[in-house]
């Protein structure tokens, strides 16, 4: 059946995904998907999308990406994107800006592409993928099921019944200390994620268990790409191609 990847916040880093998913077996029946933000950041967000589309890796919505299809009411309002609005395919003249992330960071791609993006970003898998969602997807490695978001969950509250706003920005919680979600959350669920930085990737055990791990390891910074296999426990990594990376976090 092959195995799964996640991939952390690729961020337009084009090369790193091509290298990364070169150590995919994608002939043996694994597959690779992304937590989202695909683009912002990066040297060449064109690229990433034709590396994915190339490599058939789906995605879910970072908060990037849902700013952009908010723009132009193309955004779902349910965690599972199942009202998502009609597919559109044509538009008109496009500025940078237009396609711009969370935070206004506008688009770096060519122009003449940014229509063809606009209409690849409507190809999403709505804000969480639980491994039942996932042709060929098995349980981790010890038996749990597991769940991708972009950036976290209220401990507590299944994906499903979570706001999207929670799935794609969630950092930290509003209780004392401002802890991480992740260092409340006690599964026994498997939780992948991305959105919150780090050279490392943010690691979270409960009972011995892993039940939580950040993906998104900063590639666009300097750091590196990297993805996870919860049914092999197992990493790839490809470290970014610049030394000190091509944006300042």
């Amino acid at each position: 059946m092959g195995a799964t990847w996640i991939v952390g916040d690729i961020h337009g880093c084009a090369e790193e995904l091509d290298a990364l998913a070169e150590q995919v077996d994608f002939a043996g029946g694994d597959r690779l998907l992304s937590v989202g933000d695909l683009w912002h950041r990066g040297p060449d967000p064109a690229g990433v999308m034709d590396v994915m589309r190339e490599r058939g890796i789906r995605f879910i919505l970072g908060n990037h990406e849902r700013r952009v299809l908010q723009r132009f009411r193309l955004a779902p309002e349910l965690a599972d994107g199942s009202d998502r609005p009609p597919l559109q395919d044509t538009f008109g003249i496009l500025e940078p800006e237009d396609l711009a992330g969370d935070g206004g960071r506008a688009l770096n791609a060519p122009p003449e592409r940014f229509g063809e993006m606009l209409a690849f970003l409507q190809g999403h898998d709505g804000y969480f993928l639980e491994h039942t969602m996932i042709e060929g997807a098995g349980p981790t490695r010890d038996g749990r099921a597991w769940c991708m978001v972009h950036a976290g969950i209220w401990p507590g509250q299944p994906p499903a019944q979570s706001e999207p706003e929670q799935l794609c920005a969630l950092r930290r919680l509003p209780l004392r200390g401002e802890p991480y979600w992740y260092e409340v959350y006690t599964g026994p669920n498997l939780i992948l994620f991305g959105h919150t930085p780090s050279r490392i990737a943010r690691l979270s055990h409960s009972q011995g268990r892993l039940v939580a791990a950040g993906l998104d390891t900063g590639c666009a910074y300097g750091g590196a790409l990297t993805a996870y296999s919860p049914e092999l426990d197992a990493w790839l990594s490809v470290p970014c191609r610049k030394a000190g990376g091509y944006c300042r976090p």
